[in-house]
């Protein structure tokens, strides 16, 4: 699983001109998924997630986790996250889950968070054309990749 974290003040998915989720201070979190992920990359990054410690304590430091300041997390599929740009100039998604595979581990991948959370979390919907909106607070984005855990 690849994911992008990013620190938000808000962000939102619309689809079709109708938004889906919003959320206020909290993650947003693109995600992409292959056929060699695992229920134990959604343990790993489901934990990293609910507990990085990215978010101000009273002090400035980054020292509070999305879990410990209550805030929320969207969490948006996103197989771009997977392309090959490697040849040419036409990215290849060939390593992206095709839906079959994909959406399983995407459900999965929520019920996780949210238990982790202990709250319900914000999604889009696997597949749809989405609009995402985000005010990035740092900014801090992260990556994460499943495979290659630095």
């Amino acid at each position: 699983m690849r994911a992008v974290i990013q620190r938000v003040s808000h962000a939102s998915v619309t689809i079709e001109g109708i938004v889906r989720s919003a959320i206020g201070n909290g993650l947003l979190v693109l995600l992409g998924i292959e056929d060699a992920d695992t229920a134990e990359d959604i343990e790993w990054l489901c934990g990293k997630l609910v507990n990085l410690r990215i978010f101000n304590d009273l002090e400035g430091v980054m020292n509070l986790s999305v879990k410990d300041t209550g805030g929320e997390i969207l969490l948006v599929s996103q197989f771009t996250l997977h392309a090959s740009t490697k040849k040419g100039n036409r990215p290849s998604y060939i390593r992206a889950s095709k839906p079959d595979i994909a959406i399983p581990l995407y459900e999965q991948t929520i019920r996780t968070l949210t238990a982790q959370l202990g709250k319900p979390i914000g999604t889009g919907v696997f597949g749809a054309d989405m609009k995402v909106e985000l005010l990035n607070d740092g900014p801090v984005t992260i990556l994460f990749d499943t495979k290659n855990k630095e």
